[in-house]
Protein backbone atom coordinates (compact mmCIF):
# COMPACT_ATOMS: atom_id res chain seq x y z
CA UNK A 1 0.00 0.00 0.00
CA UNK A 2 2.92 2.43 0.66
CA UNK A 3 3.57 2.70 -3.21
CA UNK A 4 -0.18 3.22 -3.86
CA UNK A 5 0.01 7.08 -4.58
CA UNK A 6 2.94 6.34 -6.95
CA UNK A 7 1.53 3.45 -8.92
CA UNK A 8 -1.95 5.34 -9.21
CA UNK A 9 -0.45 8.06 -10.99
CA UNK A 10 1.97 5.71 -12.90
CA UNK A 11 -1.75 3.96 -14.41
CA UNK A 12 -3.51 7.57 -14.71
CA UNK A 13 -0.35 9.14 -16.84
CA UNK A 14 -0.29 5.75 -18.98
CA UNK A 15 -4.57 6.19 -19.24
CA UNK A 16 -3.74 10.30 -20.32
CA UNK A 17 -0.88 9.37 -22.83
CA UNK A 18 -3.16 6.77 -24.49
CA UNK A 19 -6.63 8.59 -24.84
CA UNK A 20 -4.23 11.89 -25.84
CA UNK A 21 -2.32 9.24 -28.60
CA UNK A 22 -5.56 8.31 -29.96
CA UNK A 23 -7.17 11.43 -30.50
CA UNK A 24 -3.56 12.41 -32.32
CA UNK A 25 -3.64 9.18 -34.15
CA UNK A 26 -7.39 9.89 -35.39
CA UNK A 27 -6.80 13.48 -36.18
CA UNK A 28 -3.62 12.37 -38.19
CA UNK A 29 -5.89 10.10 -40.42
CA UNK A 30 -8.82 12.26 -41.31
CA UNK A 31 -6.44 15.25 -41.94
CA UNK A 32 -4.51 12.89 -44.24
CA UNK A 33 -7.77 11.65 -45.83
CA UNK A 34 -9.01 15.01 -46.29
CA UNK A 35 -5.40 15.67 -48.29
CA UNK A 36 -5.59 12.42 -50.16
CA UNK A 37 -9.27 12.86 -51.50
CA UNK A 38 -10.00 16.55 -51.74
CA UNK A 39 -13.18 17.28 -51.68
CA UNK A 40 -14.62 19.98 -54.82
CA UNK A 41 -16.92 21.35 -52.19
CA UNK A 42 -14.35 22.73 -49.80
CA UNK A 43 -11.98 25.48 -50.35
CA UNK A 44 -8.06 25.64 -49.92
CA UNK A 45 -8.88 26.73 -46.68
CA UNK A 46 -9.04 22.86 -45.58
CA UNK A 47 -6.01 22.07 -47.36
CA UNK A 48 -4.38 24.54 -45.05
CA UNK A 49 -6.18 23.77 -41.87
CA UNK A 50 -5.24 19.86 -42.80
CA UNK A 51 -1.86 20.28 -42.88
CA UNK A 52 -1.49 22.08 -40.05
CA UNK A 53 -3.60 19.34 -38.01
CA UNK A 54 -1.23 17.15 -39.53
CA UNK A 55 1.68 18.50 -38.04
CA UNK A 56 0.35 19.26 -35.15
CA UNK A 57 -1.12 15.91 -34.18
CA UNK A 58 1.81 13.85 -35.11
CA UNK A 59 4.03 15.71 -33.33
CA UNK A 60 1.59 14.70 -30.36
CA UNK A 61 1.80 11.04 -31.24
CA UNK A 62 5.68 11.12 -31.30
CA UNK A 63 5.94 12.39 -28.25
CA UNK A 64 2.86 10.63 -26.25
CA UNK A 65 2.49 7.23 -28.00
CA UNK A 66 6.39 6.10 -26.60
CA UNK A 67 5.29 7.72 -23.26
CA UNK A 68 2.11 5.24 -23.03
CA UNK A 69 4.17 2.24 -23.99
CA UNK A 70 6.95 2.90 -21.75
CA UNK A 71 4.34 3.79 -18.93
CA UNK A 72 2.29 0.83 -19.61
CA UNK A 73 4.94 -1.63 -20.04
CA UNK A 74 6.51 -0.56 -16.10
CA UNK A 75 2.19 -0.73 -15.19
CA UNK A 76 2.09 -4.15 -15.65
CA UNK A 77 5.23 -4.98 -14.64
CA UNK A 78 4.14 -3.51 -11.21
CA UNK A 79 0.27 -4.99 -11.26
CA UNK A 80 1.86 -8.64 -11.75
CA UNK A 81 4.34 -7.78 -8.37
CA UNK A 82 1.51 -5.92 -6.42
CA UNK A 83 -0.46 -7.02 -4.07
CA UNK A 84 -4.64 -7.59 -4.61
CA UNK A 85 -5.67 -3.89 -3.31
CA UNK A 86 -3.91 -1.87 -6.15
CA UNK A 87 -5.14 -4.31 -9.25
CA UNK A 88 -8.24 -3.97 -7.78
CA UNK A 89 -8.07 -0.43 -7.81
CA UNK A 90 -6.31 -0.31 -11.37
CA UNK A 91 -9.60 -1.87 -12.23
CA UNK A 92 -11.41 1.12 -11.81
CA UNK A 93 -9.20 3.40 -13.55
CA UNK A 94 -10.04 1.20 -16.27
CA UNK A 95 -13.06 0.78 -16.26
CA UNK A 96 -13.33 4.61 -16.30
CA UNK A 97 -11.23 4.62 -19.24
CA UNK A 98 -13.56 2.88 -21.07
CA UNK A 99 -16.59 5.01 -20.25
CA UNK A 100 -14.38 7.94 -21.56
CA UNK A 101 -13.05 5.74 -24.55
CA UNK A 102 -16.92 5.23 -25.73
CA UNK A 103 -18.06 8.88 -24.99
CA UNK A 104 -15.00 9.52 -27.60
CA UNK A 105 -15.85 6.84 -29.74
CA UNK A 106 -19.50 7.92 -30.20
CA UNK A 107 -18.83 11.93 -30.09
CA UNK A 108 -16.10 10.75 -32.98
CA UNK A 109 -18.82 8.85 -35.03
CA UNK A 110 -21.41 11.95 -34.71
CA UNK A 111 -18.91 14.21 -35.97
CA UNK A 112 -18.04 11.49 -39.07
CA UNK A 113 -21.98 11.05 -39.84
CA UNK A 114 -22.43 14.82 -39.71
CA UNK A 115 -20.37 15.46 -42.38
CA UNK A 116 -21.27 13.11 -44.38
CA UNK A 117 -24.78 14.48 -44.10
CA UNK A 118 -23.59 17.98 -44.58
CA UNK A 119 -21.99 16.31 -48.23
CA UNK A 120 -18.90 15.23 -47.49
CA UNK A 121 -17.32 12.35 -50.14
CA UNK A 122 -18.71 9.14 -49.09
CA UNK A 123 -15.08 7.16 -49.61
CA UNK A 124 -13.70 9.68 -46.98
CA UNK A 125 -17.02 8.91 -44.62
CA UNK A 126 -16.30 5.44 -45.18
CA UNK A 127 -12.56 5.39 -44.35
CA UNK A 128 -13.04 8.34 -40.85
CA UNK A 129 -15.69 5.73 -39.66
CA UNK A 130 -13.71 2.71 -40.38
CA UNK A 131 -10.76 4.53 -38.38
CA UNK A 132 -12.60 5.00 -35.56
CA UNK A 133 -14.15 1.59 -35.16
CA UNK A 134 -10.87 -0.15 -35.98
CA UNK A 135 -8.67 2.36 -33.61
CA UNK A 136 -11.23 2.53 -30.66
CA UNK A 137 -12.34 -0.79 -31.08
CA UNK A 138 -8.88 -2.22 -30.51
CA UNK A 139 -8.04 -0.63 -27.37
CA UNK A 140 -11.41 -1.21 -25.58
CA UNK A 141 -10.94 -5.41 -26.60
CA UNK A 142 -7.73 -4.60 -25.05
CA UNK A 143 -8.63 -2.75 -22.28
CA UNK A 144 -11.67 -5.17 -21.26
CA UNK A 145 -9.39 -8.48 -21.46
CA UNK A 146 -6.84 -6.25 -19.26
CA UNK A 147 -9.55 -5.61 -16.33
CA UNK A 148 -10.51 -9.21 -16.32
CA UNK A 149 -6.45 -9.99 -16.14
CA UNK A 150 -6.31 -11.66 -19.15
CA UNK A 151 -2.84 -9.95 -20.08
CA UNK A 152 -1.44 -10.56 -16.20
CA UNK A 153 -1.23 -14.32 -17.29
CA UNK A 154 0.32 -14.03 -20.56
CA UNK A 155 2.35 -11.15 -20.72
CA UNK A 156 4.11 -12.58 -23.60
CA UNK A 157 0.49 -11.61 -25.82
CA UNK A 158 0.02 -8.78 -24.34
CA UNK A 159 3.80 -7.55 -25.69
CA UNK A 160 2.89 -9.38 -29.41
CA UNK A 161 -0.53 -7.21 -29.03
CA UNK A 162 1.66 -3.69 -28.42
CA UNK A 163 3.86 -4.53 -31.16
CA UNK A 164 1.42 -4.93 -33.77
CA UNK A 165 -0.07 -1.71 -32.55
CA UNK A 166 3.26 -0.02 -32.95
CA UNK A 167 3.89 -1.63 -36.20
CA UNK A 168 0.13 0.20 -37.12
CA UNK A 169 0.85 3.42 -36.24
CA UNK A 170 4.39 3.86 -37.39
CA UNK A 171 2.48 2.81 -41.07
CA UNK A 172 0.07 5.07 -40.12
CA UNK A 173 2.64 8.09 -39.60
CA UNK A 174 4.62 6.80 -42.71
CA UNK A 175 1.59 7.32 -44.59
CA UNK A 176 0.75 10.58 -43.45
CA UNK A 177 4.28 12.11 -44.10
CA UNK A 178 3.57 11.36 -47.96
CA UNK A 179 1.06 13.88 -47.61
CA UNK A 180 2.94 16.89 -45.15
CA UNK A 181 4.15 19.65 -46.20
CA UNK A 182 8.24 19.87 -45.23
CA UNK A 183 8.92 22.44 -43.08
CA UNK A 184 10.95 24.64 -45.44
CA UNK A 185 8.29 24.60 -48.29
CA UNK A 186 5.53 25.45 -44.75
CA UNK A 187 7.89 28.39 -44.40
CA UNK A 188 7.84 29.21 -48.31
CA UNK A 189 4.33 28.95 -48.46
CA UNK A 190 3.90 31.23 -45.06
CA UNK A 191 6.06 33.97 -46.55
CA UNK A 192 3.91 33.97 -49.66
CA UNK A 193 1.37 34.33 -47.78
CA UNK A 194 2.62 37.51 -46.31
CA UNK A 195 3.19 38.90 -49.66
CA UNK A 196 -0.12 38.28 -50.52
CA UNK A 197 -1.24 40.64 -47.11
CA UNK A 198 0.96 42.88 -48.85
CA UNK A 199 -0.28 43.33 -52.15
CA UNK A 200 -3.84 43.39 -50.50
CA UNK A 201 -3.10 46.25 -48.76
CA UNK A 202 -1.36 48.01 -51.28
CA UNK A 203 -4.42 47.61 -53.15
CA UNK A 204 -6.72 48.88 -50.80
CA UNK A 205 -4.30 52.09 -50.41
CA UNK A 206 -4.05 52.69 -54.14
CA UNK A 207 -8.11 52.51 -54.36
CA UNK A 208 -8.80 54.97 -51.33
CA UNK A 209 -5.18 57.29 -52.95
CA UNK A 210 -7.92 57.24 -56.28
CA UNK A 211 -10.85 58.28 -53.99
CA UNK A 212 -9.35 61.20 -52.91
CA UNK A 213 -7.12 62.21 -55.88
CA UNK A 214 -9.08 61.08 -58.95
CA UNK A 215 -6.14 59.91 -60.07
CA UNK A 216 -3.60 56.34 -59.62
CA UNK A 217 -0.54 56.96 -57.80
CA UNK A 218 2.93 57.54 -59.66
CA UNK A 219 4.92 55.16 -57.27
CA UNK A 220 3.35 53.17 -54.55
CA UNK A 221 5.33 54.98 -51.95
CA UNK A 222 2.84 58.11 -52.11
CA UNK A 223 0.11 55.71 -50.51
CA UNK A 224 2.28 55.00 -47.44
CA UNK A 225 2.75 57.44 -44.57
CA UNK A 226 5.42 55.06 -43.27
CA UNK A 227 7.54 52.84 -44.46
CA UNK A 228 6.28 50.69 -47.49
CA UNK A 229 6.07 46.91 -47.21
CA UNK A 230 8.89 45.16 -47.99
CA UNK A 231 9.44 41.73 -49.81
CA UNK A 232 11.20 38.78 -47.63
CA UNK A 233 14.69 38.54 -47.54
CA UNK A 234 16.06 36.51 -50.60
CA UNK A 235 13.10 37.57 -52.82
CA UNK A 236 12.25 40.05 -55.50
CA UNK A 237 11.32 43.21 -54.51
CA UNK A 238 7.55 44.14 -55.02
CA UNK A 239 6.58 46.23 -57.87
CA UNK A 240 3.95 48.36 -58.33
CA UNK A 241 3.18 49.45 -62.38
CA UNK A 242 0.64 51.78 -63.90
CA UNK A 243 -1.10 50.05 -66.94
CA UNK A 244 -3.82 52.76 -67.86
CA UNK A 245 -6.19 55.59 -66.01
CA UNK A 246 -7.72 53.16 -63.76
CA UNK A 247 -5.63 49.52 -64.38
CA UNK A 248 -2.46 49.26 -62.62
CA UNK A 249 -0.77 45.73 -61.31
CA UNK A 250 0.99 44.70 -58.22
CA UNK A 251 3.87 42.04 -58.49
CA UNK A 252 5.66 39.51 -56.27
CA UNK A 253 8.15 36.47 -56.54
CA UNK A 254 6.19 33.52 -55.15
CA UNK A 255 8.22 30.09 -53.90
CA UNK A 256 4.88 28.06 -54.87
CA UNK A 257 1.30 28.15 -56.43
CA UNK A 258 -1.33 29.10 -54.58
CA UNK A 259 -4.11 26.25 -53.55
CA UNK A 260 -7.20 27.14 -56.02
CA UNK A 261 -9.77 28.54 -53.99
CA UNK A 262 -13.09 26.54 -55.11
CA UNK A 263 -14.84 28.59 -52.14
CA UNK A 264 -17.56 31.09 -54.01
CA UNK A 265 -16.05 34.21 -53.97
CA UNK A 266 -17.99 37.54 -52.68
CA UNK A 267 -20.50 39.14 -55.30
CA UNK A 268 -18.20 41.83 -57.17
CA UNK A 269 -19.19 44.09 -59.88
CA UNK A 270 -19.61 43.04 -63.27
CA UNK A 271 -15.78 43.03 -64.61
CA UNK A 272 -14.16 43.60 -61.58
CA UNK A 273 -14.21 39.90 -60.35
CA UNK A 274 -10.27 39.35 -60.80
CA UNK A 275 -9.78 42.44 -58.17
CA UNK A 276 -10.74 39.56 -55.68
CA UNK A 277 -8.50 36.72 -57.18
CA UNK A 278 -5.36 36.28 -55.02
CA UNK A 279 -4.68 33.00 -56.66
CA UNK A 280 -0.89 33.41 -58.21
CA UNK A 281 1.44 30.64 -59.68
CA UNK A 282 5.18 30.19 -58.66
CA UNK A 283 7.76 32.39 -59.63
CA UNK A 284 7.29 36.40 -60.65
CA UNK A 285 3.54 36.98 -60.91
CA UNK A 286 1.41 40.05 -61.22
CA UNK A 287 -1.87 40.72 -60.38
CA UNK A 288 -4.14 43.11 -62.93
CA UNK A 289 -6.31 45.23 -61.19
CA UNK A 290 -8.90 47.85 -62.13
CA UNK A 291 -10.68 51.23 -60.03
CA UNK A 292 -14.25 50.04 -59.22
CA UNK A 293 -16.17 52.44 -61.49
CA UNK A 294 -18.22 54.00 -58.71
CA UNK A 295 -15.36 56.00 -58.07
CA UNK A 296 -14.78 57.27 -61.48
CA UNK A 297 -15.18 60.19 -62.40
Amino acid sequence: MNNLPKNFVMQLGSLVALYVSITALLTLIFSTINIAIPDAAAGSWEWDSSQSSLRFSLALLVVFFPTYLALTRVVNQTRRESEESYATFTKWLIYISLLVGGLVMLVDLVVVIMTFLEGEVTLRFILKAASVLFIIGAVFCYYLKDAKGYWQMRPQMSITYGAVATAIVIGIVVSSLYHLEMPTDARERKLDNEQVGHMQDMQWRIEDYYRTNEALPENITAVYVNDVPKAPDGRETYAYNVTGTTTYELCATFAKPSQPDTQTRPVTPPGLEKNYNWDYKAGRWCFDREIDGEYRQ
